[in-house]
């Protein structure tokens, strides 16, 4: 199981209380609600700590005046703290909830963003689940921590403190009585919530993966019944629910035990206020009411202490969402714009900037004030390793120019994707450099660079909607008639048409609807209807038939006119007409030139592509079409 798994459901004894201010900072933007929520929160616990009191004064009046006591008096007082009280509850659930919500908002948002400008190796040790979980139950779970614990906690503190100072001010030594049950009754509620948090969380764990059991068997239902393995997936499913089982049953014990603790205690300081009060209201030390109250106060003095042991239990549960969401927000993208080039984006923003004011027969410039076209790009002594493993490319030198088409053929690892992800900036030399027009790329606008790309997957994605909207995606303010131009050029017009409701037909969750060479005409279109300077096709003909195939194959010259185009090819038949093919192998170019030049060489590119002719000739005369 990956380390970062294994701490997922890890449990903090301490709160780490920079942590916190961390995040209850967040919550310090939004005072609009968390001051009302402040001043509620002691109202509400100054009502709760006055009924009492009241109650005491009630009581004193009847005893003492009978039946002339004041009681339309009595009437009001208590219609005026339950009114506000009311009300005070009213207002602490509406600011609450909308702490709550819009906390739990700009977080997930800000991880959104965060998450869309970092790098594609951060991306590649970390799951897509691990990432998912960040963005909601993570992000959800710390803005109702901070939400409606602070109320907790605000009111717990002040009910506490008035509940006590009561005590002692009505009696100090029966109010030391009724105190002395306070430091068990924090023991354990201490030991109980850490036990029932830890319990609580295997229920979710278990939870999780048996969710992710059910999704990958759902998923691989026709793996499943191909190779039989019902009744062993029946039984791995078994242990893990077994799992969860026993988990819910502690946890159920843990609170069926924990509860009549906690109400003993309360019994016993009633008791004991009860028995202690009574000797004294016999005596006339005390008043009746006083000794209502005490009882009263005794039975209420632990729900307090209660709440904020559960609150700050929660916040020892919480504290690891808390370090992967700050975590996540406090993450440095590896690739991103140079100072410089920041200074160089404004500096172009500017309205009195006179980059704005070009001449007309100066070449037309991008956002980062270098020239928009793309003329040149150059692999000077470029090597390159992943954050795990060896090298991938050693000292690699390159130049293309515009118009120009690379295909890049071998075997697998041998760094053609590296190759081409680096063009895109996913990632970056680890030695050498890579230049756009003789500028180090580094020195350019990485939104510009990539807003400048097209690209086709071997597996292409689409989102779920329309084939329409999947085509515009590329560029979100293109007009119908673009659309359809583009469908056109890459030959998905007429399958597009024969749909049901043509353009507007909906593709399905990840384009289920479509056949994988439907898919791949589909995004053929959406990356050509970007206008991409660069276009990078990345084993793109490897899963589709050999009729889309020959449909993808009349667009090409279209998609790759006038750009620089590179091409990984699985088959060969694509990249025939390529400018230049390399053989890229162990990180390096083992071969170069046209296909015609590469046939009369008779190395590796000619060994390939005999090998997969003859192949392919095979199969066509095992079908009946040679």
């Amino acid at each position: 199981m990956p380390a970062h798994f294994q701490t997922e459901d890890e449990f903090h004894s301490r709160l780490d209380t920079g942590l916190w201010w961390k995040i209850f900072g967040r919550a310090l933007r939004m005072k609009r609600y968390l001051v009302p929520l402040f001043i509620t929160a002691v109202i509400i616990a100054v009502c709760d700590a006055a009924f009492a009191q009241i109650t005491r004064w009630v009581i004193d009046g009847v005893v003492r005046d009978g039946a002339s006591a004041p009681f339309r008096t009595y009437v009001v007082v208590y219609g005026v703290a339950t009114t506000v009280l009311c009300v005070g509850i009213w207002v602490f659930i509406e600011m609450a909830g909308n702490l709550s919500n819009r906390l739990a908002h700009d977080i997930r948002r800000d991880c959104f963003d965060q998450l869309q400008a970092l790098e594609f190796a951060f991306f590649d040790t970390r799951p897509v689940g691990w990432l998912i979980t960040r963005l909601t139950s993570d992000c959800d779970r710390l803005a109702r921590i901070i939400a409606w614990g602070f109320l907790d906690i605000v009111w717990g503190i002040c009910y506490v403190l008035m509940i006590a100072a009561s005590l002692l001010w009505m009696n100090w030594r029966l109010g030391l009585i009724v105190i002395g049950i306070v430091p068990p009754l924090a023991v354990i509620s201490k030991l109980f919530q850490k036990k029932m948090l830890l319990s609580a969380r295997e229920i979710r764990k278990y939870n999780s993966q048996i969710t992710a059991a059910y999704n990958e068997s759902i998923q691989g239902v026709r793996t499943t019944k191909t190779l039989v393995r019902e009744r062993d997936n029946l039984g791995e499913f078994q242990q893990l629910s077994a799992r969860m089982l026993d988990a819910s049953v502690l946890n159920a014990r843990q609170n069926a035990l924990y509860f009549p603790i906690v109400a003993t205690l309360g019994s016993l300081a009633a008791g004991l206020a009860l028995w202690r009060g009574g000797y004294l209201a016999a005596s006339d030390a005390i008043s009746l009411g006083t000794l209502v109250a005490f009882i009263n106060f005794a039975g209420q003095f632990f729900n307090p202490i209660n709440q904020l042991a559960q609150r700050l239990t929660e916040m020892q549960g919480a504290q690891a969402a808390g370090e992967r969401v700050m975590g996540l927000l406090a993450t440095e993208p590896r690739i991103r714009d140079s100072e410089a080039v920041r200074d160089r984006l404004a500096q172009f923003r500017s309205p009195d900037s006179g980059i704005r004011h070009r001449h007309p027969d100066q070449p037309a410039l991008a956002p980062d004030g270098h020239p928009a076209k793309i003329e040149t790009i150059e692999f000077r002594n470029v090597s390159f390793k992943y954050d795990t493993g060896p090298t991938v490319l050693h000292d690699f030198n390159l130049t293309v120019r515009a118009g120009e088409t690379i295909a890049l053929v071998g075997p697998s690892g041998g760094g053609k994707s590296t190759i081409v992800s680096l063009v895109c900036r996913f990632y970056e030399p680890t030695g050498g450099q890579i230049l756009i027009n003789g500028v180090d790329y580094r020195e350019r606008s990485l939104a510009w660079l990539q807003s400048q790309l097209g690209i086709v997957l071997q597996t292409p994605h689409l989102f779920k909607g329309t084939v329409r909207e999947n085509i515009r995606y590329g560029r979100l303010d293109a007009t119908n008639a673009e659309v359809e131009a583009a469908a056109r050029l890459v030959n998905a017009h007429e399958f597009i048409l024969q749909m049901e409701q043509g353009y507007d037909s909906p593709v399905g969750e990840g384009g289920n609807r479509l056949s994988t060479g439907q898919r791949q005409l589909v995004s053929f279109a959406r990356a050509l209807l970007a206008r991409p300077q660069l276009f990078v096709m990345d084993e793109a003909t490897s899963s589709i038939d050999t009729e889309t195939e020959q449909l993808i194959q009349r667009g090409l010259e279209t998609i790759f006119a006038g750009r620089i185009s590179f091409v990984i090819a699985h088959r060969l038949s694509t990249i025939r007409r390529a400018d230049r093919i390399l053989v890229i192998t162990k990180g390096r170019i083992e071969e170069a030139g046209t296909h015609a030049e590469l046939l009369q060489n008779r190395g590796h590119y000619y060994e390939l592509y005999t090998s997969q002719f003859r192949r392919e000739r095979e199969e066509a005369v095992l079908e009946g079409t040679g």
